[in-house]
């Protein structure tokens, strides 16, 4: 069973099947114990309490939500190891790693990573790690445990983009011909099927095929001198940061023992 877990596994939206009902939206909402944030859901944007959204566009209805890169830029970027992607797909988040650099944020190319501004104590960086905790128990996302069309379908990454080219033949004037997320910067564990342009969704079409992190490490390797220096200065901001917070928790219990004696 553990082996079989460890086969990468994905999400297969198909907009043509989606009626736009929210039951995705809602699950992701009550799994991850987040308020409120729209009266009218279709019309919510990605935020800190928004991980995944039902859209209308172009008179469909599509989903946006962390398209858990294969090999994702934020992992890259993150100079504290904040960020991580696990053997089974998803991309995952240790907020008590986080420094609050957001580098994340500027480096993804969904622009999906959302920011706690709300949160002036601890903020995290918050974005859909495709239901880490019940793919790796053998169990569906939480969006897809509760789609009632299918339009949203969860299993192994292979089986997935095989199926998706399947529909494609079967129905060629229904489908465009492309499964998005096969090969979008080096390939994503959410995958795509439309009968439009993607482009027209909203999702971007502009993207390279190959691995941005790839491309990081081949300016980055170029520069060793420089990269050492920049990695001790961000572990250098990392322990002062680290630092200070415990100085603060240390200081806050000081006063606290003080007036209790």
């Amino acid at each position: 069973m553990g082996v079989q877990n460890l086969k990468p596994k994905a999400l297969l939206f198909d907009s043509t099947r989606c009626i736009g009902c929210g039951a995705c939206y809602d699950a992701c909402k009550e799994k991850n114990k987040l308020p409120q944030t729209a009266v009218n859901f279709l019309r919510d944007d990605l935020s800190a309490d928004a991980l995944t959204v039902v859209n209308r566009r172009n008179n469909r209805y599509i989903r946006r939500m962390c398209m858990n890169c294969e090999e994702p830029t934020c992992v890259s970027v993150c100079p504290v190891a904040a960020l991580t992607k696990s053997p089974e797909g998803p991309v995952s988040y240790d907020a008590s790693k986080c420094m609050g650099c957001r580098y994340c944020m500027q480096a993804c190319p969904f622009n999906i990573p959302q920011y706690e501004w709300d949160n002036p104590i601890t903020p995290r960086v918050r974005k859909c790690d495709m239901c880490r905790d019940r793919v790796t128990a053998g169990l569906q996302t939480a969006c897809a445990s509760v789609c009632p069309t299918g339009a949203t379908k969860f299993g192994g990454r292979e089986e997935l983009i095989e199926e998706a080219r399947t529909r494609i033949r079967n129905n060629p004037g229904r489908y465009v011909d492309h499964v998005y997320g096969v090969t979008e910067v080096g390939g994503t564990s959410v995958l795509l099927l439309a009968d439009v342009s993607f482009e027209t969704l909203g999702y971007r079409t502009d993207l390279l095929q190959e691995p941005l992190p790839q491309l990081t490490w081949n300016v980055l390797h170029k520069l060793p001198k420089i990269v050492g220096v920049g990695g001790v200065l961000m572990s250098g901001i990392w322990w002062i940061t680290k630092r200070r917070d415990e100085v603060q928790r240390a200081e806050r219990e000081e006063r606290l023992r003080g007036k209790h004696q």
